[in-house]
């Protein structure tokens, strides 16, 4: 199945000038010395076939042993790590303490706790707590000066992808995609790096 992933990893960097993400089996979210066995051995497999390991991310569960096991495949190994699976501050800071090259915050999946497990169904783009949760979390990055990047992931509604426009990278599906291009709405940077807000 590594190889698998790999071989798809290799063809999407055919077409694309930047890093693809290649996923440590979920089960290993628990196991720090097995992430970073199994994130070395994804890279081995990559650099055999012919990529470097800057072209990659490794994609780790932000569990306190995946926090730990990317500060070592980070420090010692130089293999930049994207955390996945990550729903609040607390994480986000101590991914970005491991320094860690990349975080993925879910703003649709905190959304959806919210609607399930709160009276309120609905949410305006500027209330939801996904986006609320990401604008926190980058506002600290940028006012401590971490250099972890972060990609917002895991949209709804094109109002959450409007309210994070400036974050660093957002992660957009392609229906999201469409539907922006068939807007007519102007999209300005909402979060300024300069200033954190």
């Amino acid at each position: 199945m590594d190889k698998l992933c790999v071989l798809f990893g290799c063809e999407i960097l055919k077409i694309i000038p930047g890093r693809v993400s290649t996923e440590v089996d979920a089960r290993l979210s628990f196991n720090k010395e097995a992430s970073i066995e199994k994130a070395r051995q994804l890279i081995k497999l990559y650099e055999e076939e012919g990529i470097h390991k800057d072209r990659i991310l490794i994609k780790l569960a932000s569990t306190w042993e995946g926090i730990q096991a990317a500060k070592v495949l980070e420090e010692k190994y130089q293999i930049h790590c994207n955390m996945t699976l990550l729903f609040n501050f607390a994480q986000a800071v101590a991914c970005a303490e491991a320094g860690v090259t990349l975080i993925s915050p879910f703003v649709g999946r905190i959304l959806d706790w919210y609607v399930a497990n709160t009276d309120k169904k609905s949410f305006e783009p500027k209330e939801d707590p996904g986006v609320i949760s990401v604008t926190k979390i980058y506002n600290y990055y940028k006012k401590f000066d971490y250099k972890t990047v972060v990609m917002g992931a895991s949209f709804r509604n094109v109002g959450e992808i409007k309210c994070l426009a400036g974050c660093d990278l957002l992660t957009i599906s392609p229906k999201l995609l469409q539907e922006l291009a068939n807007s007519n709405d102007e999209i300005r940077p909402y979060l300024i790096p300069e200033t954190g807000m």
